[in-house]
């Protein structure tokens, strides 16, 4: 599984992908970093919100020590107040990917944002390019006819699409029916060309834990990034660069700020996070059960010398 020294070739296609997923507080991190240690592999963030730069606490991003541990790529691209695209994420981690295999090594990607996995292993469905005018447009008659009313020209136009969006989720449901006017054909009509399965190769591996175990280390991880300034470090982004409306949905941030402006005590912000918190671990495992392919390994059941062995048979490091 060596990468190959064609330079014209996509990196992406170059050699098997490898992926070590999960739902959040699983052990991803320190398995990754043990792993990179031993075979020497680099690893490459598969996490929509470490690349913004200064959301380190609330992110668990890795930490100075544990870069200099092992090479980390695709954190810290850009600031809060920036938009980042599924198609930039794409494209900076080719670059990565083409960066690691020029210099003769192997690399692994980590994390648990499962449309990035979707996109690196079954392609990118672009769409066609944000018509400010027609959003705008749509926007305003959104907003004219209210939500519902709205939504039943989307159910008219995409059943499939409209049977999946909430009539209040105003971006979705308006870029629903921008693709609809622009291209002719509906959102799921695209969907599903973009879910045949690419004959890109790839080997996922996965932790997972019982509910009540992964209940009890979220609870316990974000009291811990409570405690670590998280406060701090959202006030600082809010008070300069400030947060975008990507960076804006990374979990936390909205509950701790409002503790920072004392609409929380400590313990209920303490609470509602680790309660999205796990609502997303739901959401995580029903993206990484759709690659029946995945090796899933329990950390309960396994020490960390077989987990350890096991993922590295399985990338082949």
């Amino acid at each position: 599984m060596s990468a190959s020294t064609n330079p014209t070739q996509d990196p992406l296609e170059r050699e098997s992908l490898c992926f070590l997923v999960g739902p959040t507080a699983a052990g991803k991190s320190e398995l990754a970093l043990a792993l990179a240690e031993r075979t020497g592999a680099e690893i490459l963030s598969l996490d929509s919100m470490l690349v913004y730069r200064g959301l380190d606490v609330g992110t668990a991003k890795p930490s100075a020590s544990e870069r200099a541990r092992a090479p980390h790529h695709l954190l810290d691209l850009v600031l809060p107040d920036q938009r980042f695209t599924a198609q930039d994420y794409v494209a900076a981690a080719r670059a990565a990917l083409a960066d690691v295999q020029a210099r003769g090594r192997r690399a692994f990607f980590v994390g648990g944002t499962g449309l990035y996995l979707k996109l690196l292993t079954s392609g990118l469905f672009e769409g066609p390019e944000a018509d400010p005018a027609l959003r705008a447009r749509l926007e305003a008659r959104y907003d004219e006819l209210g939500s519902s009313a709205f939504h039943g020209e989307l159910l008219r136009l995409d059943p499939p699409t409209a049977a999946r969006l909430h009539p209040n989720d105003k971006k979705r449901v308006v870029r629903a029916l921008e693709v609809y006017e622009q291209t002719g054909r509906p959102l799921s009509a695209w969907q599903r060309e973009w879910s045949v399965v690419s004959p890109r190769r790839w080997r996922i591996a996965g932790l997972d834990l019982a509910v009540a175990e992964l209940d009890r280390r979220i609870l316990a991880r974000t009291e811990a990034m409570l405690a670590g300034g998280w406060a701090d470090e959202a006030r600082r982004v809010r008070a300069s660069p400030g947060f975008g409306p990507t960076a804006a949905q990374a979990l936390g941030y909205h509950e701790v700020l409002q503790l920072v402006d004392g609409e929380l005590t400590a313990e209920e912000c303490a609470r509602r996070i680790a309660l999205k918190t796990r609502q997303f671990a739901r959401r995580q495992r029903t993206w990484f059960r759709k690659f029946p392919e995945s090796v899933w390994f329990d950390p309960q059941t396994t020490n960390p010398v077989e987990r350890l062995d096991g993922v590295r048979r399985w990338f082949e490091l």
